[in-house]
């Protein structure tokens, strides 16, 4: 009797168990199935994830002869001191669409600096609330944390004794800003000085068309002799090498550089200022070891491997002339079109 008694409570704890179990599980999977619910519920992250990730089809970018046809974006960029009226006309005369344009300044510090940019900022203001065919995709200004180390006269900017260290201010100058205004869609980067008062309104597409990785325009100046209306060479860094310079180079210092232009430095350079022919084919080009950076034309991929402006001596040059030979470096050839003319202002 004792053992049947024994017999029925353990099956009726087994019973129990066995409820107990199945109460559990029933209620673990309702509750997972609610939760698994409200998970698919939740409303996608406000910000970051996949939707913060910007793709780029680098390989589909053209800088090509097409340029105005293939809709290529340009970006233009000026260092600039002072603001002339001649310059902003001839630039928004440009007549490359310019909603495929972007502008770039930089402006230094200082009193005369400080001018130009309120006065540039007044001509941006005035073109970007104009009518929007006129306006230009994107507008960057921007000051650098230093003020220019020369006088901004057209003697003292050319006097050799400073020229190192103004050659190497502009450097820096042109550096931050290509480097902090090109993006992902530029095709085309266009340097164009601050006082180029005077171009074709077909300049990009007059050099692209030319397809080459750097091409620069002959710049001159007009001005009056005696009542007579001439012009003249004006910017003497765009050059083929000569075996004196070659041998000159060697001489030097590491430090020391070779300016362009000055009878104590005669390096027998060709210089493409001095091949223009008036009447001559305005798109007959030149091979160039020297740049100068007046209207000069670049491929944004140039500037994407890594060819930038020297502020330091590059195989004894500085700037653009050591900028054309950092692209060459790297594979990229400089052209030059000596009888195709812009104009630099006339003090």
């Amino acid at each position: 009797m004792a053992y049947r008694s024994s017999k029925l409570q353990n099956r009726r704890t087994t019973i129990i168990t066995l409820i107990g179990v199945c109460l559990f599980l029933t209620f673990y999977f309702f509750s997972y199935s609610g939760s698994t619910k409200k998970a698919h519920n939740r409303p996608p992250p406000a910000a970051g994830g996949s939707k913060s990730i910007i793709r780029h089809q680098m390989n589909s970018l053209q800088s090509t002869w097409r340029s105005f046809e293939n809709q290529e974006r340009v970006l233009i960029l000026t260092p600039i001191a002072r603001f002339y009226e001649d310059y902003w006309n001839n630039l928004i005369g440009l007549n490359y669409p310019h909603e495929l344009i972007e502008l770039g300044f930089i402006l230094p510090r200082g009193r005369e600096a400080n001018s130009a940019l309120l006065r540039l900022e007044e001509a941006v203001k005035v073109l970007q609330t104009g009518p929007k065919k006129n306006r230009f995709s994107k507008v960057t200004i921007l000051r650098q944390d230093f003020e220019s180390p020369f006088s901004q006269s057209e003697k003292d900017r050319h006097a050799l004794s400073g020229q190192k260290e103004r050659r190497a201010a502009m450097a820096r100058a042109r550096n931050s800003l290509f480097t902090t205004t090109i993006n992902a869609e530029i095709s085309w980067v266009l340097w164009l000085d601050a006082d180029i008062v005077e171009s074709p309104q077909t300049l990009i597409q007059d050099l692209a068309a030319h397809n080459k990785p750097v091409i620069v325009a002959n710049c001159y100046q007009r001005y009056v002799d005696h009542g007579e209306n001439k012009i003249r060479a004006y910017d003497f860094n765009s050059w083929q090498d000569s075996d004196t310079a070659v041998q000159m180079a060697k001489a030097m210092p590491d430090d020391d550089v070779i300016f362009e232009g000055y009878s104590e430095m005669a390096t027998y350079r060709t210089l493409m200022s001095y091949q223009y022919v008036a009447g001559n084919d305005a798109h007959e080009e030149m091979p160039l070891d020297g740049v100068g950076a007046t209207a000069l034309l670049v491929k944004a991929d140039v500037h994407r491997d890594g060819a930038m402006f020297p502020s330091f001596p590059f195989y004894h040059l500085l700037e653009s002339e050591g900028f054309a030979k950092m692209a060459k470096r790297l594979g990229y050839q400089a052209y030059g079109l000596p009888n195709y003319l812009v104009y630099h202002y006339n003090e």
